[in-house]
């Protein structure tokens, strides 16, 4: 037994907002979809079947929600907004399939969600925080098969990033995933509409880590020194930000085939790591 059907058209989702009381917030980044069609896409793109457990992030008013449940065989929702939870509940509480989490995602234990089971993430995620939502996912102890994931077109662009474009966070997606913008979404199809385009993106994490949890903290603390100074070029921002001289810094960059004169954007991936690998971490306080 569920509750009361979900609308079919925009005007409908528009007076269900009204009457949950709901004022979209752009801190939260509360952009809900509407169009069925991109809803059937992103469900399509992600792959979802009836073995499939999937973790939807800001489930809103239940529209993905809904054609996850038609599809997977087990759906985990976590949402933030308590008006919209009590909504969710009322909807879809009595799916045998059908879980929700109230709360922060970013505070999420996301490995008890899981149960230690593979998940895949598919999502529209709240604007306001879809850059941490997915280094949270990434970074988290899940069995991950996939995240087909909506954000910003610009923050879809960053994250799958090529050299000389790359960012601190193309690096810190892309060091446990690959890849690919699937679709671009216009304004339209959201309440209220954006003023910017969105991206379906879907990452897969790579077959094997390429970084063993424990090398996590000084990875990072490299490639953030690294791009603490996107003017400078790699030896002098690394200079800036450690304990060791240029001339050491240029030493180690050499032995990696990485010219000290380039900037941080333009390394790749393999770059970072094999640098990570080449430096002098005995008592370095990066």
């Amino acid at each position: 037994m569920t509750g009361s059907p979900l609308p079919t058209k925009k005007r409908d989702w528009q007076r269900l907002i009204e009457d949950l009381g709901l004022r979209p917030s752009k801190g939260r980044g509360q952009n809900f979809l509407h169009d069925p069609a991109v809803i059937h896409r992103i469900v399509k793109e992600a792959g979802v079947t009836a073995d499939d457990h999937v973790l939807e992030i800001g489930p809103g008013l239940g529209i993905l929600t809904h054609a996850l449940l038609e599809r997977a065989g087990r759906v985990s929702a976590i949402e933030l907004d308590s008006t919209l939870a009590r909504h969710l509940e009322s909807t879809f509480g009595g799916r045998a399939n059908f879980a929700l989490h109230t709360g922060d995602a970013l505070k999420a234990d996301l490995s008890a969600i899981a149960g230690g089971k593979p998940i895949k993430v598919v999502a529209n995620l709240p604007y306001s925080a879809a850059a941490a939502i997915i280094q949270h996912i990434l970074e988290s102890e899940i069995e991950l098969v996939s995240a087909t994931v909506m954000v910003q077109r610009e923050v879809g662009e960053r994250l799958l990033a090529a050299p000389p474009n790359m960012s601190i966070l193309s690096v810190a997606t892309q060091v446990y995933a690959t890849g690919n913008i699937v679709f671009i979404v216009p304004p339209d199809v959201f309440l209220p509409p954006p003023k910017i385009e969105s991206a379906v993106v879907t990452l897969v994490p790579h077959d094997a880590p390429l970084l063993a949890p424990h090398q996590r903290p000084q990875f990072f603390r490299l490639v953030n020194g690294g791009f603490r100074h996107k003017r400078k070029n790699i030896a002098n921002s690394l200079a800036d930000e450690t304990r060791h001289g240029k001339g050491e810094i240029a030493s180690v960059l050499e032995s990696v085939d990485i010219d000290p004169a380039r900037r941080a954007q333009t390394l790749t991936v393999p770059e970072w790591l094999a640098l990570n690998d080449a430096w002098p971490w005995t008592g370095e306080a990066a």
